[in-house]
C-alpha cells in the first residue's frame, strides 16, 4: 500500500517546498518529510492537491496517458450560454493547442470557505458557477478555455482528482490514506500500444457528453458563495 496525502490548498499558496520571496509554499503547510505533489495547481487556484512519496504512484496520477479526470467548481463572470456550454464541451481552440472534450455544465454555488481576499465582483456583471471535469492538465488550462468563450474565472476551486475527493477538508487542512495501486483504473490494451503516439486533439470521447455523473461531494449547495 502507498501513502496518498489529500490537501486543500489555499488560495496564493504555491506548489513547492522551497520558500518564496512573495507567497506562503507547501511547506507552511505540510510538515510530512518525504512528499511530493502528484500533478500541480496554480498559485490563484484553490482545492485538491495530491502529494505522495511513493514514485509509482506520483507516476500514475500526474503522467496524462492515465487521464485522471480532475473536477473544477469555476465561478465566471456573466451569464452562461448553452453556446458557450457547448464550445466548451466540444473542445476549445486555445492557440497552442486543442483542448479535448470536456464535461461541462451549469451548477448551483457550491458552499465554500469564504476566500482570503475575497473575490472581487462588478456589481453592474453578474456571475455563475460551471462544474467542469476535464482529463488534462495544462498550464491555467480551465482560465484560458472559459476566457475564450467570453467566461472570464472569477475563482476556481478543484474538486476532485479521480476518485480522490476533497471531501469536507477545509483550506491548509489534509487527510493521508493508504491506496493500492492495483486498485486504480489501468490503461486499455489499444491506450498501452498508443504510448508514446500523440493522442489527436480532437479525438472523440465520453467526455463530450451534456450531463455528467452528479458528483458526491459532502459539501452543501447554497445560493451564495
Amino acid at each position: 500500500m502507498s501513502q496518498l496525502i489529500l490537501f486543500n490548498k489555499p488560495y496564493g499558496v504555491i506548489c513547492q517546498f522551497s520558500q518564496h520571496e512573495l507567497h506562503p509554499t507547501l511547506k507552511d503547510h505540510i510538515a510530512l518529510p518525504g512528499v511530493y505533489p502528484a500533478g500541480r495547481l496554480d498559485t490563484d487556484s484553490e482545492g485538491l492537491l495530491l502529494l505522495t512519496g511513493e514514485g509509482a504512484l506520483q507516476h500514475r496520477i500526474s503522467d496524462p496517458r492515465w487521464k485522471l479526470p480532475k473536477t473544477y467548481w469555476v465561478q465566471v463572470e456573466g451569464r452562461v450560454s448553452e453556446e458557450q456550454l457547448e464550445a466548451l464541451r466540444a473542445g476549445v481552440d486555445l492557440g497552442d493547442f486543442v483542448t479535448r472534450p470536456a464535461q461541462v455544465r451549469q451548477i448551483e454555488p457550491p458552499a465554500l470557505w469564504e476566500r482570503k481576499p475575497p473575490v472581487r465582483f462588478r456589481k453592474t456583471v453578474p456571475d455563475c458557477w460551471l462544474e467542469i471535469i476535464i482529463s488534462e492538465g495544462k498550464n491555467r488550462q480551465v482560465r484560458r478555455m472559459t476566457a475564450k468563450v467570453g467566461l472570464p474565472t472569477l475563482r476556481l476551486v478543484r474538486a476532485a482528482i479521480g476518485p480522490w475527493q476533497l471531501d469536507g477538508l477545509q483550506p491548509g487542512e489534509l487527510r493521508s490514506i493508504s491506496v493500492n495501486l492495483e486498485d486504480l483504473p489501468a490503461l486499455s490494451h489499444a491506450e498501452r500500444l498508443g504510448q508514446g503516439r500523440d493522442a489527436p486533439a480532437r479525438k472523440s470521447t465520453a467526455a463530450g457528453s451534456k450531463a455528467g455523473p452528479q458528483p458526491s461531494f459532502r459539501f452543501a449547495r447554497r445560493n451564495k458563495p
